[in-house]
């Protein structure tokens, strides 16, 4: 039987594409650097600058260029650059080494993460796990903030930098919004100005609700440290105002997750990005066209048996396995522009699930217990029954996707089976991250119901124990995000055909 799928009832708005999008993210970027630099004229007095960015905006891309902008100040002599995991820093020294020159560019690791360090990122920048090799020729230093809240009056002393001067006369943490205040404090000293750059969609470090100081709902040492300072008068702001990341047509759900901003476009125009399958029939097919379009789509199942629990749910599960091996059997193909850095379209890219390069093709998220590893299972399977390339499809949990690129997402949405809406299943960066990674296709699943638990749901606040921020989503907020799917209804499993 086919499964019919309606489209979404969210407003598409006004938006504007490629070089006219990007265009946004180098005004707002250049502002940041022109507010910079008069910090460090002396003609400003503000104390960090925060550059807020949607999921898939090119924060990195920014963060470089005021890092590039902060070394060719004539007062600056060393900037700093940090965040919480080696897994951001990497990239950035790798980025930035290209950028500047290996001599000009330190990075600064564990003992036990040196010999992790990618040869790419070697070639690009110094590499030392040892502080007293820290080249003196080196303008840009970069480290956990592990590394440097641990080891700063040992860089102090092989820098030549006085006690009490600052160690950098900038200091940037990438991926600001995953950095809790508590970690935040061991290197807030190190410089007169900070400048955070990240997601303020993503997952924060810690659930916000796990506040032992109950009494001051202003003060949380585990939440992400920008929080703290949204608003201060020593903190200047601003946003990204354009995604290079999602289809043309998953900007209202990208909007609905940043609903407070004044604007959001998006890089890729319509038809940009396309997913090409070799049609096999049944509902299946269906599914697949749908999400082909690049509009957000939620399959809906009904008839099928109880789950253990709302977060792990065999029978749900085995649906989506039915589904990726139809896709995989048949075999499909991505189609996508690539841009030059101003966004304009420069070059058509066509990539097989044959021959996969770059992201991986097919990304299947989950979010805790035993979810993760039943997810991961089920793509071990697929791995060997199709005998797939690396790249393909891949497996992980939401957490540690944050800040990763796939073309299509494959998801068990949140509040499927859910009987309420809580702190976990609510909260904002879970459902943002798993709906913000694809380039080309999103597919959520969930048991049938989702709109009966919004509409029972009892009235609760967005912002618990006082955290600013929409970081738990009321009904009302998942409502509008659900407005952005194309819907449809598999009525019972036995519609879709089932493979041993």
């Amino acid at each position: 039987m086919p499964i019919t799928f309606t489209p979404p009832t969210a407003p598409a708005g006004e938006t504007v594409h490629h070089a006219s999008a990007a265009a946004g993210n180098v005004t707002a970027t250049t502002a940041a650097i022109t507010v910079m630099n008069d910090v460090l004229d002396g003609h400003a007095t503000y104390e960090r600058i925060l550059l807020r960015a949607a999921a898939g905006a090119g924060k990195s891309y920014a963060l470089k260029r005021m890092v590039e902008g902060a070394v060719a100040h004539p007062g600056t002599r060393r900037v700093g650059v940090t965040a919480f995991a080696n897994k951001q820093v990497f990239p950035l020294a790798e980025a930035i080494g290209t950028a500047l020159g290996q001599d000009r560019v330190c990075l600064y690791v564990s003992k036990d993460k040196f010999a992790t360090v990618s040869d790419a990122v070697s070639a690009a920048a110094t590499v030392t796990c040892d502080y007293m090799l820290i080249p003196a020729t080196a303008e840009v230093l970069l480290g956990t903030s592990h590394m440097f809240g641990y080891t700063a009056r040992y860089l102090r002393k092989i820098l030549d930098v006085p006690e009490g001067d600052p160690l950098f006369d900038v200091l940037f943490v990438d991926e600001a919004w995953q950095l809790p205040l508590h970690r935040y404090r061991t290197v807030e000293h190190l410089a007169p100005l900070v400048v955070g750059v990240g997601d303020v969609g993503q997952l924060p470090p810690l659930d916000p609700s796990q506040n032992p100081w109950r009494g001051d709902p202003g003060y949380n040492p585990y939440r992400a440290w920008p929080t703290a300072y949204e608003g201060n008068a020593q903190t200047w702001a601003t946003e990204l105002p354009a995604v290079w990341r999602p289809t043309a047509e998953q900007l209202p759900l990208w909007r609905a997750f940043y609903g407070d901003w004044d604007r959001l476009d998006c890089v890729a125009a319509p038809g940009d990005r396309c997913l090409t399958l070799t049609t096999r029939g049944g509902g299946s097919t269906d599914v697949w066209t749908q999400v082909a379009t690049g509009v957000p789509t939620l399959l809906e199942v009904e008839g099928l048996e109880e789950p253990e629990a709302a977060d792990i749910d065999q029978p749900l599960l085995g649906v989506l396995e039915t589904l990726l091996i139809d896709l995989l059997a048949a075999g499909f193909a991505i189609r996508e522009k690539r841009y030059d850095a101003a966004g304009t379209p420069e070059s058509d890219v066509v990539i097989t699930s044959n021959s996969p390069t770059g992201d991986p093709l097919v990304a299947v998220l989950a979010t805790r217990n035993q979810a993760v590893d039943d997810a991961t299972e089920l793509v071990e399977r697929l791995i060997e029954r199709f005998d797939l390339p690396p790249g393909v499809i891949v497996a992980s949990t939401v957490d540690s996707w944050q800040g990763q690129n796939n073309r299509i997402t494959v998801a068990i949405h949140p509040l499927s089976g859910a009987f309420k809406l809580d702190e976990f299943n609510s909260a904002f960066g879970r459902l943002a991250v798993t709906a913000t990674r694809a380039t080309h296709g999103l597919l959520l699943l969930a048991r049938t119901g989702l709109d009966d638990l919004l509409a029972a749901a009892p009235v609760r606040p967005g912002t618990p124990l006082g955290e600013p921020g929409t970081r738990a989503l009321p009904r009302q907020t998942h409502q509008r995000i659900l407005r952005c799917f194309a819907r449809g209804t598999l009525e019972a499993p036995g519609h879709l055909n089932c493979h041993p």
